[in-house]
């Protein structure tokens, strides 16, 4: 806390004496030399506290990753795995991005959020793996400084913004199921449009400010961060500074901005299960069901492990297990949700005909095919 403090005091006073000779430029003519060379031995004296708040540290330029240390005997086996993961990722998100593109049926604003999710994803999961297999492949754990600081950026912005789609997919699944009969009148191409533009901005914007105040920080001790990628928690612990600043931005954006999109999907899916149940054919449920079953399986996988890794407590199990659970979110979830989302994908048209003619489920057969995923 001292170093910020007088890094704070020294850039204050140092302002304060700028601003006084651009206002009144004839103060500096009239101060007394006296006067100048006390002001030049407080700013030196202030630097010199700030600076030897670190003593003879050098300041740290690059990180190591501790990664998967305990299992180094496993390391080509661990890249493989991981390369065929991320092979597989890719070509089902591109895939989920052309069928999209090209079947008319699916130019629909669930099937165009999809289809966000699925390119979001892509870069998602590209933010984390390739560095990760050129470790595993090469044996270099090093990473700079700017280069944490990038991947920190990227992974945290893309995240925020998968929470934001997540959010507004299932707004779309309570609209089409609850409110069919108004679904076209609230669901306009221009508000579904500002949505996504929305989740995309928005979260770049709040990941952004979070990013400046931690790259201010100062690193000079340990470098070496428990953690496969650069990730907020355990870069932060490294830095010479009291974090106390940086921390509380985090949770107050954290909670401003993932909050409310959380909320609303657990909103959501609470009255489309409610509506469901209150059909009376047991047919007409289980088609209701199907229509949200597969982005309700997204959602529960990407939030439980969320919560896992950022919600309870780090306990010395949990701590242990953090990595684990962070390689679910981070790798495989963008493997599986392509899966979950392509069988779906492949029974729009014989869903769009069967919900048509559901007499308990009256549910438009425009609207349909936004309900299908």
């Amino acid at each position: 806390m001292a170093c910020l403090v007088s890094r704070a005091l020294y850039v204050v006073l140092k302002s304060l004496c700028f601003f006084c000779f651009i206002i009144y430029p004839s103060c500096e003519k009239k101060a007394s030399p006296l006067a100048l060379r006390m002001v030049d031995e407080m700013t030196a004296q202030m630097q010199s506290v700030a600076n030897t708040e670190w003593g003879n540290q050098s300041i740290i330029t690059e990180f190591i990753f501790l990664g998967f240390e305990n299992i180094q005997d496993l390391k080509v086996l661990l890249f493989l795995v991981f390369l065929v993961i991320y092979i597989v990722t890719m070509t089902g998100n591109m895939l989920i991005i052309a069928l999209v593109m090209a079947d008319q049926h699916l130019h629909t604003p669930m099937y165009f959020f999809l289809g966000n999710l699925a390119c979001l994803e892509n870069c998602y999961t590209s933010t984390i793996l390739p560095r990760l297999l050129a470790s595993l492949l090469t044996g270099d754990r090093t990473i700079s400084f700017m280069g944490c600081v990038t991947q920190m950026y990227f992974f945290g912005s893309l995240a925020a913004a998968e929470c934001y789609l997540l959010a507004a997919m299932s707004y779309d699944q309570y609209l089409a199921i609850c409110k069919p009969l108004h679904y076209a009148t609230f669901m306009t191409a221009r508000f579904f449009l500002q949505l996504t533009a929305g989740s995309w901005i928005s979260a770049f914007l709040a990941i952004s400010i979070i990013v400046s105040f931690m790259s201010q920080l100062t690193f000079c001790g340990p470098n070496e961060i428990d953690h496969f990628f650069c990730e907020l928690t355990p870069v932060i612990k490294l830095s010479c500074c009291d974090t106390i600043v940086v921390e509380f931005v985090a949770f107050l954006f954290a909670s401003i901005f993932t909050l409310p999109s959380f909320l609303l999907t657990i909103i959501s899916y609470v009255l489309i299960i409610a509506t469901i149940l209150r059909l009376s054919s047991i047919s007409g449920k289980q088609k209701a069901f199907s229509t949200c079953s597969s982005h309700l399986v997204a959602v529960t996988i990407f939030y439980r492990t969320l919560m896992i890794v950022y919600v309870l407590p780090k306990n010395n199990t949990l701590r242990d297990l953090n990595k684990l659970f962070s390689v679910f979110y981070t790798v495989l979830t963008p493997m599986v949700n392509p899966l979950i989302y392509s069988l779906r994908m492949l029974k729009v048209s014989c869903l769009r005909a069967d919900v048509a003619h559901l007499p308990s489920f009256p549910l438009p057969v425009s609207s349909a095919a936004y309900t299908a995923g």
